[in-house]
């Protein structure tokens, strides 16, 4: 930052002491700041007076008190936190998680594209992340690459709710805003919005990130208007080698011009990419199991049925999987109990003192007293797998740091276990 520029900062915004500028638009900028009461740093966005000069009808004080609107109601690991808002007659500003990857933008290049199954991994956690800002009634309306922060190797945030469309807060549709490359043609047509633009979007930005081009080649905004309303992009596999045939239908679903042949709904668009990423080609070698397959695997269990699709990713984000060999034991009776597994797929088996108790499928979960006991975390009984299994090892010490709501649905879900081998026990008593 040169002396110029460090001279120009605000000292603090509200109570957030400056450090530096990161970035500047049309109507406000963006600045790297400390928030003394969390000790952590942030981003705070300042929008420009003159952009509020206009009076309250003004189109950038509505966007910016819709997306200040949004403050402590997107709280989902692949999307940006907006922790503050302040919006005042001739001032306003938002507080949000700051996030150090850097955008998507540069993996649009030719020369800097990513891997084929990372962008897959990608493009499913956005779905998940927009399925549930769509439940709360959201829809973003400007998904794009620079709206797209990376988080981190792997992980990624939806950024940016500036032109979002809240059903909870404001039912005035503003139109004609937005990034024309990425529009959909009923955005482009000033048509009621809902789910399905962002989906198109979000087809525009998966085709754009497999090839380095985006679908549509224009010198203004009325040829790449005409385009998109008329026109249908070569399939992404004719612009590089290695795209799946799956991975092109899935592109040209998303990005169908009639809503009626687009996805329906985000769960189906995530649907098709987890299944596309199982397929040979996708499999990454130097990682047993893919983000996608580890979400997919855990939200069809019944254990984790009461528990949101954030809780999920935090569980997916605390969990150690393994894939175990026939015979292994996996816990011993008499030990100390330092975590609890849930078992994704195969067998185990529970013996104490060598005679068998129980045997487990898919789904169920085996060690769980570990957590539940206050005072005798010792191993009651030994478990062992009867054929090749996948297990998620997750430690007492790291439940323990999470989220209220997420232990509390862990607890909840372990007490219907008790129940229900309570139940059994009974069963097998009373006709014994």
């Amino acid at each position: 930052m040169s002396e110029a520029e460090a001279e120009s900062l605000p000292e603090r915004i509200g109570k957030y002491p400056v450090l530096a500028k990161l970035g500047e638009g049309a109507t406000s900028a963006v600045y790297l700041c400390h928030d003394p009461f969390n000790d952590r740093e942030v981003a705070v966005k300042r929008i420009f007076p003159e952009a509020l000069k206009t009076g309250a009808k003004s189109i950038y004080r509505k966007l910016f008190v819709a997306e200040a609107s949004l403050a402590g109601r997107l709280a989902h690991p692949h999307i940006v936190a907006i922790y503050d808002a302040v919006v005042e007659e001739d001032s306003g500003y938002i507080v949000m998680e700051y996030v150090t990857g850097g955008t998507l933008e540069p993996h649009t290049a030719t020369d800097h594209l990513l891997p084929i199954d990372k962008i897959v991994e990608i493009i499913f956690k956005c779905t998940r992340a927009l399925a549930y800002a769509n439940q709360l009634g959201v829809t973003h309306r400007d998904i794009k690459p620079a709206n797209i922060l990376m988080s981190g190797t792997a992980d990624i945030k939806i950024s940016d709710f500036g032109l979002a469309l809240s059903s909870g807060i404001d039912t005035t549709q503003i139109t004609g805003i937005g990034s024309p490359a990425y529009m959909s043609p009923e955005q482009i047509r000033e048509q009621p919005l809902n789910q399905q633009t962002d989906i198109y979007s979000l087809g525009v930005v998966m085709y754009q990130l497999l090839t380095g081009h985006l679908p549509y080649q224009a010198s203004n905004n009325f040829s790449m208007i005409y385009q998109i309303t008329t026109t249908d992009p070569a399939p992404p596999s004719s612009l590089r080698d290695g795209i799946p045939m799956s991975v092109d239908r899935i592109v040209r679903k998303a990005m169908q011009k009639d809503q009626a042949r687009r996805y329906q709904s985000w769960e189906d668009f995530a649907k098709d990419l987890a299944e596309a990423f199982k397929a040979e080609s996708l499999s990454r070698k130097t990682e047993e199991f893919a983000d996608s397959e580890k979400f997919n695997a855990l939200r069809v269990m019944h254990f984790f049925r009461r528990f949101s699709d954030p809780e999920l990713w935090e569980v997916l984000g605390m969990g150690v999987w393994e894939k175990v060999a026939a015979g292994a034991v996996l816990m011993r009776e008499g030990e100390k109990g330092e975590h609890f597994c849930l078992l994704v797929s195969g067998e185990v088996k529970v013996t104490k003192n060598k005679k068998l108790l129980n045997v487990l499928g898919a789904g169920e979960c085996f060690g769980e007293m570990a957590y539940l006991s206050e005072s005798n975390n010792v191993r009651g009984a030994s478990i062992s797998a009867n054929g090749e299994s996948r297990i998620v090892r997750i430690g007492v010490a790291d439940l323990a740091k999470a989220t209220e709501s997420c232990q509390l649905k862990f607890e909840r879900a372990f007490i219907g276990i008790l129940v229900e081998r309570l139940n059994l026990a009974n069963t097998r008593l009373t006709s014994a």
